[in-house]
């Protein structure tokens, strides 16, 4: 099996039956679709079973105590039967030729041990436009950090993980928290393995009002470790100084939302961005309040 498509959900029942029937409509089907429920408490067990009963593939379907996306990815990863992993959330679709573009760009890749992967482009559901710049050329070879900093590429991008990469670089699961940056693990993938970038629509995105895109501070204060681990790896990156400055004060930003001691470090060369990130949480604490 080439492609295993991985969705974490959390009272999605109403949105599932969407991805599901892009999912019916793709060309090829040589995948499997895993849903990992994270504790829903609405009627996604019953939506699933209705589709379970009707499969035109392969369906794992397992409910976990809730514990954030994260959580639901490491889960889903550890039983793919998939070479690649393709993360789609229960609030997306997948145009038609989707899985067939992934495959075929994925054969046409040689010396794949140097590659983690590949990626395409997102597209907005309503509008049906690209979100972000698009790439200059038909596909581009690198890693995910080269391609926001050299390449300038903007916008959301969908990665397309080899599942093995994903079990070298698991989401870190810290107690009493429910989020974790995409970003912390695509940056360390980054560091060993390229992408093959592909200018090419395979992902569309819709936005929901309560999801974590739209709520995106009030998640990352709850889940502050995990946020200041992200950003503390960030100022240690081979990216612009005014990028590794925003980074620290994105890690001050949310260093103040904890009084815990066991806490990721930050070089003692940033300590000056501390007052600015200090302005930054004061604000965000107004803001979320309100």
């Amino acid at each position: 099996m080439l492609i295993t498509i991985l969705t974490p959900t959390y009272n999605r029942a109403t949105l599932l039956l969407r991805l599901y029937n892009s999912l019916k409509d793709q060309r090829c089907k040589n995948f499997e679709w895993i849903v990992i429920d994270d504790g829903s408490t609405d009627n996604t067990l019953e939506v699933m079973r209705g589709i379970i009963d009707e499969p035109l593939f392969k369906i794992i379907y397992i409910k976990q105590e809730n514990g954030g996306k994260h959580r639901a990815v490491n889960k889903g990863v550890s039983i793919a039967n998939g070479e690649l992993v393709f993360i789609a959330d229960s609030d997306d679709i997948l145009p038609e030729d989707a899985i067939t573009t992934v495959a075929d760009m994925w054969r046409k890749i040689d010396n794949k041990d140097t590659f983690g992967g590949m990626a395409g482009l997102d597209m907005s559901i309503s509008s049906r436009k690209i979100i972000g710049s698009g790439l200059p050329k038909d596909y581009i070879d690198c890693n995910a950090i080269d391609i926001r900093y050299k390449c300038h590429v903007e916008g959301d991008l969908k990665e397309v993980f080899r599942t093995s990469v994903l079990k070298e670089f698991p989401f870190p699961e810290i107690d009493n928290e429910r989020f974790c940056p995409e970003a912390l693990v695509w940056n360390r993938i980054a560091l060993k393995y390229k992408l093959r970038y592909i200018n090419k629509v395979i992902y569309l995105v819709e936005y929901q009002p309560e999801g974590l895109t739209s709520n995106i501070v009030k998640v990352r204060m709850k889940s502050p470790i995990s946020s200041m681990m992200c950003y503390s790896e960030m100022t240690q990156l081979n990216i612009p100084f005014k990028d590794r400055m925003k980074a620290a004060i994105n890690y001050w930003r949310f260093r103040f939302c904890i009084s815990r001691k066991d806490i990721p470090s930050l070089s003692g060369r940033w300590f000056w961005t501390a007052p600015i990130g200090w302005l930054m949480h004061l604000k965000d604490i107004r803001t979320t309040k309100s």
